[in-house]
């Protein structure tokens, strides 16, 4: 769709781009073809183009030479400095240094402050401010302004602005906002031709001293846009609402009655409307059916104002679901940026010591490796977060080298070029330039330069780090690396990136740039109290007492002017359409007084409140109907039928369990495979403090297969050994792991008394931690893994199986009370045809045998028959339904997938 600026149907915007025209030529007097003799000072360059085409028509000849058309700081940005500018990256440095030399902000964001005492001393210049030499007689000026007397932290606030305001002063560089004052004077003393400038905001000091001694030298006239209103009569309404407090004398209801009597012209019915909407999603999705709607009649320039951010972002959402593109002027924060989250990223990794969280991010980012190939790179990444989360690795690069060398090594170059990488960043202290220096060599090594020079967003971000590298390469102050990287984020968030490819009739702006620009229609995104007028962005230094006595803008002074501002779109614009959240998080939400006033005026003065009344009905008419589509009732208990291909071949006992305890579970689990990665731990769990009981006593009987050939001490000495060996590489790392240490001690007598009075019931230890795979009915294979195996002395086909566990041995108990119910043992039982199988439970200083009261040949036999019988079930179509028991659901992991409280109604 091809954007046209002035297309759609006439407005004010055309009257008063053609008086402007008018008073242009009146001013020039002379050849009404040849205007080049003048210089028209413009608001911004979207009111070139109107302006040009309203002169030639009132010129009345069929070709012209345009005045020059420019905007101050273009005009004198086109005067030539002979000194260069400092930039202000550089300024930022000295400007820290001298906070962190003084110490004046202990433990405080200096990178932060810096910047904000940067963008307060360059407004003091660009408004002439001349502190006094004397500090005392600054401090003394405060006084006054403030109308109190000096306190610490008035002396304070003093003595740091006049302190650095001098310092930065002296330095000897020329600063943007010197640089502009030198250029503006040489303007005023190379001007020749007369002036005209269209006002459309109040001039800076640094402005109006520049007109005036143009004015010495030409004539210059200053034509106020804003006062063109005034007399127009559709504008009328417009300026009262938005004065927010009526006229001396004239009470709300008389000021209705006068417009209603004299000012028809000033109904806005036609063409504004109000929405107050329930909430983000409700604002977000009336406004972007607002625009389509806007589209369908043939708007050909439709303005987005986003007073909201956060609104805005979902409209934009909402409208390139619907296949329509929006040019955003706004832009995009440099530092929400995907292209940038990388870079981050990678420097957290290298902060938290590949922290896996961390890294499986930076791996997962599209621009690292980027000359790797794709498909190779995503398997290779498939299998590294396979192991970091089967092994629980938390965080450590030489720990996942090792792993990699022992189970994956084709992962091992992509290890190796982390580690090359991060050997670019090793140091603790670098220049701002070194340390961007060593960034990009270790960008180049992960592939992210070529990733982010495939991107447009990306080639931004790599010129703003060649700039900065430029631009600091003699700064020799070193810095850690926390305060580079948090300088680093600071320069990203004062970074903006506007994607340019995109040509759409329906843009996003912000209020200031809507500045005498023409729109077919406007919406007008988060018309509530704290949105309109929003908050404008002053240093937080001095009230405005002070910056009033210092010759600063006070905040009303941002507040008049988003009106005018807010006054300009409205009377120019076609169709308005403005929108806010009458509730918010479930409480009220206050309109703009702007809105509450314009919507009174009105509805007294011409018996309408503006609502908009269609969009309710149109919105509802849009929501796809759940009735059409056939899904499962949210309260109906989700039973899946399994495909014969999809079933598993191969099923372990805890598989096992899940099907007898959830067929649903086992669905989501063993057919769906959502719980293929395990969670990493970050802190020790108890399935890490059961796989260290399990090496130990795997260690430990290896080394002592005969118990009774030992005293009790030297056992338990022994296992002591043993176990603090096996605990040393978590406890160095995991503080928790002495604690989950201090309790297995507790269990070291009583198990070496146990397993010495098994053993004088005639049973040996056999094996311990022995796989398994065993075929059975033809189609199916069982897995696993048992703890340990014992035989009786007297027969060594007699065997039972033991299964460690740290629970309580009562709980244990009534695990094996129904039989069948919990079929671990019995699965062990049948793999290794065992008579007798048992749990051992070791909580604390209790460590106690568990054992089911049936035959466990028999219960075995019948646990097999179960389960080749399920399958067969399953393979000939059987639902799985989720009829788990509350015991087995309350810690079931796949209760996001049954939504089973949903289908309960609990």
């Amino acid at each position: 769709m091809k954007h046209t600026e002035d297309s759609g149907s006439p407005s004010a915007a055309a009257v008063f781009f053609e008086q402007a025209a008018a008073e242009i030529l009146r001013l020039h007097g002379g050849n009404a073809a040849d205007l080049r003799q003048l210089v028209v000072v413009l608001p911004n360059y979207h009111a070139a183009v109107p302006l040009a085409k309203h002169l030639q028509q009132l010129a009345g000849v069929p070709a012209m030479l345009l005045p020059q058309m420019v905007t101050f700081n273009d005009w004198a940005q086109s005067v030539p400095m002979q000194q260069a500018v400092v930039p202000d990256s550089q300024r930022a440095s000295v400007l820290y240094q001298a906070l962190r030399m003084r110490k004046w902000f202990a433990g405080a964001d200096l990178w932060g402050i810096a910047h904000e005492l940067l963008q307060l001393l360059d407004e003091m210049t660009r408004h002439h401010v001349q502190l006094p030499l004397d500090e005392a007689e600054f401090l003394a000026q405060l006084e006054a302004a403030y109308q109190a007397k000096s306190t610490a932290p008035m002396q304070f606030e003093a003595r740091v602005v006049h302190e650095l305001w001098y310092a930065m002063s002296s330095s000897g560089g020329l600063d943007a906002a010197r640089a502009n004052l030198q250029q503006l004077a040489l303007l005023a003393e190379q001007v020749s031709a007369p002036i005209v400038v269209l006002l459309t905001a109040d001039l800076s000091r640094m402005e109006s001293q520049f007109l005036e001694a143009c004015a010495r030298k030409v004539p210059v006239s200053i034509m106020d846009m804003r006062q063109l209103m005034s007399g127009r009569e559709d504008c009328r309404l417009l300026m009262q609402a938005l004065a927010e407090i009526p006229a001396e004398g004239e009470s709300l209801q008389e000021q209705a009655l006068q417009l209603r009597l004299h000012f028809p012209q000033a109904n806005l019915g036609g063409r504004v409307r109000l929405y107050a909407a329930n909430g983000l999603e409700q604002e977000a999705r009336a406004a972007e059916l607002q625009v389509r709607r806007w589209l369908l009649e043939g708007k050909g320039s439709i303005a987005i104002v986003a007073q909201d951010r956060l609104v805005a972002r979902r409209v934009r959402a909402l409208l390139e679901r619907a296949g329509i593109l929006a040019r955003d002027e706004t832009g995009w924060i440099m530092s929400t940026l995907a292209v940038s989250s990388v870079l981050m990223r990678w420097l957290d990794v290298l902060q938290s010591d590949f922290y896996y969280q961390d890294l499986l991010d930076l791996l997962k980012s599209p621009y690292i490796f980027a000359g790797s190939e794709a498909p190779g790179r995503k398997q290779h990444l498939y299998q590294f977060e396979r192991l970091v989360r089967k092994h629980g690795i938390v965080a450590g690069l030489g720990v996942y080298a090792g792993l990699v060398e022992a189970e994956a090594p084709q992962l091992t170059a992509m290890l190796a070029q982390l580690k090359t990488a991060a050997d670019c960043m090793a140091r603790r202290s670098d220049t701002l330039h070194g340390w961007l220096q060593a960034l990009r060599e270790s960008l180049s090594v992960l592939g992210i330069l070529q990733g982010l020079d495939a991107d447009m967003a990306g080639q931004q971000l790599l010129q703003l780090l060649a700039q900065w590298r430029s631009e600091l390469q003699a700064d020799e102050v070193r810095y850690s690396r926390q305060e580079w990287r948090h300088w680093l984020a600071l320069q990203l968030d004062a970074q903006t990136w506007r994607d340019k490819t995109i040509n759409s009739p329906v843009m996003i702006t912000h209020l200031t740039a809507t500045r005498w620009r023409k729109f077919d229609a406007v919406l007008l995104l988060g018309c509530d109290a704290a949105h309109l007028p929003g908050n404008d962005s002053q240093s937080a230094w001095f009230n405005d007492a002070v910056r009033h006595a210092l010759g600063l803008p006070v905040r009303a002074a941002h507040r008049n002017q988003q009106r005018d501002d807010l006054l300009a779109l409205l009377a120019m614009a076609g169709n308005v359409m403005l929108t806010w959240q009458a509730s918010m998080n479930g409480e009220p939400n206050l309109a703009s007084p702007y809105i509450e006033l314009l919507q009174s005026l009105h509805q007294q003065a011409y018996a309408d409140a503006l609502l908009e009344t269609e969009l309710d009905s149109m919105l509802d008419a849009a929501v796809v109907r759940m009735q059409d589509i056939p899904l499962p009732s949210p309260r109906q208990m989700p039973a899946p039928v399994v495909k014969a291909a999809l079933l598993p071949h191969s099923i372990s006992a805890s598989g096992y369990n899940s099907l007898v305890a959830c067929p649903y579970q086992f669905f989501a689990r063993h057919v769906l495979h959502l719980n293929e990665l395990d969670e990493v731990g970050e802190e020790i769990e108890k399935r890490d403090f059961g796989e260290w009981v399990h090496a130990i006593l795997q260690r430990f009987h290896q080394q002592y297969p005969r118990l009774l050939e030992y005293d009790a001490k030297t056992l338990a000495d022994a296992l002591l050994q043993i176990s603090q060996a096996v605990f040393a590489p978590a406890q160095a790392s995991l503080f928790w792991a002495h604690a989950w240490l201090a309790r297995w001690r507790q269990s070291i007598t009583a198990y070496i008394d146990l397993q010495m009075r098994m053993e004088a019931d005639g049973w040996r230890y056999r094996s311990s931690e022995e796989s398994f795979e065993q075929a059975i009915a033809g189609q199916l294979t069982l897995r696993g893994r048992v703890d340990r195996l014992d035989c009786r002395q007297d027969d060594a086909g007699h065997s039972r199986v033991i299964d460690y566990k740290l629970q309580d041995a009562n709980v244990l108990a009534n695990k094996l009370k129904a039989p069948g119910e919990d079929v671990q043992l019995p699965f062990y039982a049948h793999v290794f045809s065992a008579a007798e199988a048992e749990f051992i439970s070791m909580e604390k200083h209790k460590v106690l045998p568990v054992r089911a009261e049936q035959d466990m040949q028999v219960l075995a036999q019948a646990n097999m028959e179960r389960l080749v019988m399920l399958f067969e079930q399953m393979r000939n179509g059987a639902p799985l339904p989720a009829n788990g028991v509350d015991d087995s659901c309350r810690h079931c992991d796949m209760h996001v997938m049954c939504r089973r409280q949903e289908w309960l109604g609990r």
